[in-house]
């Protein structure tokens, strides 16, 4: 009795642990009308704070976009656009980035900021990698023109000019939004305070129906994964392994956690491949195991369905396959889950809860190992293979 409890405890730790949360920070306490006279973020004058030819721009088409982002913008018949991005401002630095995939890795950004003495500073930068020592300034691969880009702060809103020469006309575009309250230092950014990412159509001047889902599409993939790849399949094969002696609950117990497991990993890939079909993300070894992981579980189901009697001779053959495929199935899985969080940029948050979640699990796998242990050993003290024949 004591071990059954000491199972179930370490079961209902791993759904304890299991906390999944994302703090969004607002941008700053300023109302959404900062202009004078009570004009919104698309109202605003140009003319009287921004140099030519940004100041006489004419129809220019101005979406709001998140927060008190908007994108002011025109694009002409040579594939010249010329974007003015504006946001409430107090301190530390705003940018904007263009994306191949809607990922941060490899794209280009446009970054706006006052110093500590008031002078303005715009610079393109190379997000190479997530750290902040990878964010290069003074590199990047937007074709700018030779107007020199501009930055200029009117009331409580930032504004920030410039050109590029794009080969073909822009419509569809990932972009990525981003602010941080701390000062560039060197010209190095500190780390954002919070970021989006948008699909903005510039041939209609909005953001394109669904883009905003993109995000939450990609913290629901990533939700779905962790739950079926990090918490149900595991326990399912725990308890598999740890709580046969409860036969037959074990079997029964065993079956329904990982045919739910299998469900959220299912939904994982669908909402993978949603995903994909909106941003064509480029991360193929995320995409490939995932693939390569349902297979492997689509085989696991198929093979409960063929699994052969206890008294056959192919049982044995069929236990080590169906073993063997379900832990390499659950380590792949464990991996692509810290793979993914990798790639997607999603925060210490994630990281650290799905730590606590795959700490919680190997310490349990640790703690029922050496109880199992124990217990075989017990057995074998109590039934020796052989027992020595008394001397006459």
């Amino acid at each position: 009795m004591a071990y059954s409890q000491s199972g179930a405890s370490s079961i209902s730790l791993l759904f304890g642990f299991f906390v999944v949360w994302q703090a969004s920070l607002s941008f700053f306490a300023v109302a959404d009308e900062v202009e004078a006279g009570g004009s919104n973020l698309c109202g605003a004058d140009l003319s009287t704070f921004l140099p030519p030819p940004y100041s006489n721009m004419s129809n220019m088409i101005c979406s709001p976009v998140w927060n008190t982002f908007s994108v002011r913008y025109t694009q002409n018949k040579d594939n010249v656009l010329t974007i003015i991005l504006s946001a409430v401002y107090t301190t530390g630095w705003v940018g904007i980035g263009f994306s191949r995939d809607g990922m941060m890795v490899g794209s280009s950004a446009i970054v706006g900021w006052f110093n500590k003495q008031g002078h303005a500073r715009i610079k393109q930068y190379y997000l190479q990698g997530t750290k902040t020592t990878q964010v290069i300034p003074d590199k990047g691969e937007l074709p700018l023109t030779k107007i020199p880009s501009a930055v200029a702060l009117h009331g409580a809103t930032m504004y920030m000019a410039f050109q590029i020469k794009p080969e073909d006309r822009l419509t569809h575009q990932p972009i990525l939004l981003a602010f941080g309250s701390g000062y560039p230092v060197h010209n190095h950014l500190t780390h954002h305070d919070d970021k989006t990412t948008i699909l903005f159509d510039f041939s209609a001047g909005s953001v394109s129906t669904g883009s905003n889902g993109v995000v939450e599409l990609k913290k629901n993939h990533g939700i779905l994964g962790i739950v079926g790849w990090g918490l149900f399949l595991p326990c399912g094969a725990i308890v598999a392994r740890y709580f046969r002696h409860k036969d037959p609950l074990w079997f029964y117990l065993h079956i329904s956690i990982q045919f739910v497991g299998f469900i959220f990993g299912l939904a994982t890939v669908v909402a993978g491949t949603q995903l994909y079909n909106k941003i064509h993300a480029h991360v193929r070894t995320h995409r490939g195991i995932g693939i390569f992981v349902l297979t492997l579980s689509i085989l696991q189901v198929m093979a409960f369905f063929l699994r052969p009697n206890h008294e056959a001779k192919t049982r044995k053959y069929w236990n080590w396959y169906h073993h063997w495929v379900g832990r390499i199935a659950l380590f792949l899985g464990a991996l692509n889950i810290v793979l993914g969080i990798q790639i997607g940029n999603a925060g210490n948050s994630w990281k650290i809860s799905y730590g606590f979640l795959l700490g919680a699990v190997l310490i349990s796998v640790f703690a029922l190992e050496a109880l199992l242990f124990m217990r075989k050993s017990e057995k074998l003290n109590e039934n020796p293979a052989f027992q020595m024949n008394p001397v006459m």
